[in-house]
């Protein structure tokens, strides 16, 4: 059995005279235990709902409707009362938030915040906490932790807010950790070295990793399994390597082709994706990507594509997906008349 198992989850926000929203539509994945496996797509398609969802942190409010199940070790998260869903969140599930500046309560010290973490789930109180919280500063590469703990977020780097953020996270040895593009709002140097905290840390405590991602770039470096959202649902999963290597759906291979490459050619153009995440079809008329779709053919609108499951694995929601190198595409009707 996965360490968190995703099945059908649906986050959808309703409002007196307005078309509902839904956000996260019929969304599945697995986590293994030590695995590190990616949430990626444009800002809109899902990816933070999905997590905010399983951490049950998604604000209370009439017309939020979630469904489906998130199990994390044999217990449905989406079934738990408050209580015992904040004695899992923190302990063995974390989460780094994307903004860390606005993540941290910018009125306490950052050491009343990693040691309140300590003092729930450890039991640990005054000199102990402090000692433990120093060390948790140390691990994620904070220079003179104790002096640091006395001070304020805005007394910090962006880095090192992000690192006492990934402290607050690791402070309990969590099963598994979710990171929320924890990388947005830092310089390329301060990125490659949480990253490589967040290798460190899967690698040596053997935490499972959910990466929420739109940077292709963090992907090919850390995730083995990728899961790319578009609409609110996963139109494509696989492996790394054969992801990267032979991308099936048209938005997967649009995002690959937007990356800047260092090999192209001096004024060489990027190709990037037409239109909007807003320029979508709702998925019970067709596919959602097809206003924006290269390779859209008239069975792209009218039914929704089922998922299909390929042989080496991988997974895509597509009715005209890109061929696979030596592979000769099927001749349209007009073509073949």
């Amino acid at each position: 059995m996965a360490l968190l198992e995703v099945e059908d989850l649906s986050v959808t926000f309703a409002r007196r005279g307005q078309r509902a929203v839904h956000a996260v539509d019929g969304v599945s994945f697995s986590v293994d235990a030590g695995e590190v496996v990616g949430l990626v797509g444009e800002s809109g398609c899902g990816k933070s709902v999905t997590s905010l969802a399983i951490m049950g942190l998604l604000p209370k409010q009439p017309g939020l409707r979630v469904g489906g199940k998130a199990v994390f070790d044999g217990t449905d998260l989406l079934q738990l009362d408050d209580r015992s869903r904040r004695d899992i969140r923190g302990r063995d599930i974390a989460m780094i938030f994307q903004d860390p500046l606005s993540s941290l309560n910018p009125v306490i010290p950052i050491g009343l915040q990693v040691t309140e973490v300590l003092a729930r789930h450890r039991g640990m109180k005054g000199e102990t906490a402090a000692k433990e919280a120093a060390a948790l500063l140390d691990r994620v590469g904070i220079p003179d932790p104790k002096r640091r703990l006395k001070e304020y977020p805005h007394q910090l780097s962006g880095g090192m807010r992000q690192r006492a953020l990934i402290a607050m996270a690791v402070a309990c040895q969590p099963r598994l950790l979710i990171a929320d593009e924890p990388t947005t709002a830092l310089d390329v140097t301060i990125q490659a070295q949480i990253l490589e905290l967040l290798k460190e840390l899967v690698r040596d405590s053997g935490t499972a990793l959910l990466m929420i991602t739109h940077d292709l770039g963090v992907v090919a470096g850390m995730v083995d399994t990728v899961n790319v959202l578009y609409g609110g649902r996963v139109v494509e999963t696989a492996r790394r390597r054969p992801l990267f290597r032979q991308p099936r759906h048209p938005y997967t291979v649009g995002l690959l082709g937007s990356v800047p490459r260092l090999d192209a050619g001096r004024g060489e153009k990027l190709n990037p994706i037409p239109g909007s995440v807003r320029d979508l079809l709702p998925w019970p008329d067709g596919c959602a990507f097809a206003p924006r779709c290269a390779r859209r053919i008239d069975e792209c609108v009218g039914e929704p594509p089922e998922l299909v499951h390929a042989h080496d694995g991988r997974s895509y929601r597509c009715v005209n997906p890109e061929p696979l190198p030596g592979m000769v595409p099927a001749p349209r009707e007009e073509e073949s008349a």
